[in-house]
């Protein structure tokens, strides 16, 4: 009678080299739209139309940054701007309601709570672009239209949020922990403060990355109610792809390639939080 083989646990979890070239492989795709736009934007046009493309950076950069700030009709630099800004105040609220939210709906009793976390649901069911057209008229009747207010106030709340802080909430904090704060004398915002939101900060973390995330690629309804006046980023890039006469592909990567680089900078502000929740539900699963 032959004998099995007993395979050490140690090596259960060592990788094979062909999870190592799938590993690389998506990397290399992955990367490699935002590297050839950075590349594209230090070369000139003709290299738009190059077969094979080219792979070597150019020496055309700073000259192609120029004329896209000189862009009067894009406004680049206060795309930026106000995207960052509307992204920011965006991305505090809905951590702060969410995180709030969640804590509510996870550790305290109230009546209604089921079907409002049902009302919640529900909201996340229906899409985005059925409410464009009552909106759109809302910002009408507020007189909202070319303001910023009409990016960030209906937005400063979402159910995604909501739904995702109370699950990892009702999963990370006991309730025990809750009671032992009253018995210490806690108010239900000192909790919230003190207790709860130091322990939802991974969750929170990977909420901020994804609201500041689609907040900033946002297109659709700051292209409706702003204009070129007090543009964000996304609409900047539309008006450089909208030429009169001929598309200056360059500035659009150009362009592209700089709006880029604060969501690369956010990701490495929030991206040890993204790590530690994942891990942390990995190891709770």
């Amino acid at each position: 009678m032959s004998r099995r083989r007993r395979i050490p646990a140690g090596r259960l979890w060592e990788a094979s080299p062909l999870t190592y070239v799938g590993l690389v492989l998506a990397c290399v795709l992955s990367a490699f739209p935002i590297v050839w736009s950075f590349i594209i934007a230090s070369r000139d046009n003709s290299a738009v139309y190059e077969i094979p493309p080219p792979l070597v950076p150019g020496g055309h950069f700073g000259e192609n940054v120029r004329r896209l700030l000189d862009n009067e009709q894009a406004n680049f630099m206060i795309g930026l701007a106000n995207s960052l800004i509307v992204s920011t105040i965006v991305t505090i609220s809905v951590v702060f309601f969410s995180t709030l939210a969640g804590f509510a709906f996870a550790k305290l009793r109230f009546r209604g709570a089921n079907i409002l976390l049902l009302v919640i649901i529900v909201t996340m069911m229906v899409p985005t672009q059925l409410g464009i057209i009552p909106l759109y008229m809302l910002m009408i009747k507020l007189g909202w239209l070319g303001s910023l207010q009409a990016v960030i106030v209906p937005f400063l709340v979402k159910g995604f949020g909501v739904f995702l802080m109370r699950q990892y909430t009702a999963s990370a904090i006991s309730d025990e922990l809750i009671e032992a704060a009253r018995v210490d004398g806690c108010s239900t915002w000192r909790i919230y403060w003190q207790v709860v939101l130091p322990l939802v900060r991974p969750a929170a973390g990977v909420l901020a990355l994804l609201t500041f995330m689609e907040t900033w690629n946002e297109f659709l309804w700051p292209y409706l109610v702003l204009t070129n006046k007090t543009p964000t980023v996304q609409y900047s890039l539309s008006v450089l792809a909208a030429g009169n006469y001929s598309t200056d592909y360059v500035q659009i990567f150009t362009g592209t390639a700089l709006a880029v680089v604060p969501l690369l900078l956010v990701f490495l502000v929030f991206g040890r939080q993204i790590i530690a929740g994942i891990m942390e539900g990995a190891v709770k699963g």
